[in-house]
């Protein structure tokens, strides 16, 4: 009897642990796809940090590129220097030569004629004294006009009693005084010849570098066995580089010949036009000494 009353009791605990075991099942279920659910959100944070990784690297990488360019650049003036054989460093020597002297020309002829006209704004003077022998002594001593107005004076003064007195001393005040124009025109024309060599040369001579540097790139090229960047970039940019410098020489030469001959020139009627003056003062009969002409000495 105990045992058919405690088989219903048992069948039912036995279906109550049933129920709640399916009841518990579908709770887990669920639970299950949400842990599913939540698990693509972690791995798609993932590569969020694995794609700002390789831009850091892109900046480290091009950052140190530009410290690597800037601390040492293999076709600049310095691995021309280093990289070049004697024939290119013999022309790139020579080019720094006439570059030199060329610009030390120029101040040195500017100076020059800067002077020039300072001592004719000076040669008035001449004109405001009684005679022209009081005159020269207003003059600088290294004044061309007071050479030329000293030169006047002796011609007349040391004309007669001489082998130069069978000369009209007409024609022999002509002659000092053009000689003095001469002289000064000659001290004027120095160092032109160099300007105008250097202004016509220097291109050639930056051509020449250029044809050797073509050169060594044919034969790094041939030397290679293709005709890759790296063989051709150096002894081309050595070319154009020395392309460059020949006209960075020719350029101001032939500018400053132009400039120099202009001024020149006007340094030149400036002069010649005191020397006139000076022959026709001394001619006519002005007083050279105080108290002293032209037509007393003739006599």
């Amino acid at each position: 009897m105990t045992i058919k009353r405690l088989t219903p009791f048992v069948l039912q605990l036995a279906m109550v642990f049933a129920g709640l075991q399916l009841m518990s099942a579908p709770v887990s279920a669920q639970e299950q796809p949400a842990a599913d659910t939540a698990a693509p959100a972690d791995q798609t944070a993932a590569p969020v940090d694995q794609s700002a990784a390789p831009v850091d690297q892109a900046t480290s990488a091009a950052s140190s590129a530009n410290e690597a360019t800037t601390e040492k650049n293999p076709y600049g003036l310095g691995a021309l220097w280093s990289q070049g054989d004697a024939v290119a460093k013999g022309t790139l020597v020579l080019m720094a030569i006439m570059s030199a002297v060329t610009w030390y020309t120029l101040f040195t002829k500017l100076w020059e004629q800067q002077r020039l006209f300072n001592q004719a704004k000076e040669a008035r003077k001449l004109w405001e004294a009684n005679s022209i022998a009081e005159g020269v002594q207003k003059l600088s001593k290294n004044s061309a006009y007071r050479g030329l107005a000293e030169d006047g004076l002796k011609a007349v003064k040391h004309h007669d009693g001489r082998l130069t007195d069978k000369i009209d001393i007409q024609d022999w005040i002509t002659m000092t005084i053009q000689r003095g124009v001469e002289s000064v025109n000659s001290a004027l024309q120095g160092g032109m010849s160099f300007l105008a060599t250097t202004g016509s040369c220097a291109p050639f001579v930056g051509l020449f570098g250029t044809v050797w540097g073509i050169y060594h790139a044919l034969i790094a090229i041939g030397v290679a066995g293709q005709a890759s960047i790296d063989k051709v970039a150096g002894p081309v940019g050595e070319a154009l580089i020395m392309t460059a410098i020949g006209l960075a020489v020719a350029v101001p030469a032939v500018l400053g010949y132009n400039w120099l001959v202009r001024r020149n020139k006007v340094a030149m009627e400036q002069i010649r036009q005191f020397g006139e003056d000076v022959h026709a003062t001394l001619s006519l009969g002005a007083r050279i000494d105080q108290g002293d002409t032209l037509s007393q000495r003739s006599k």
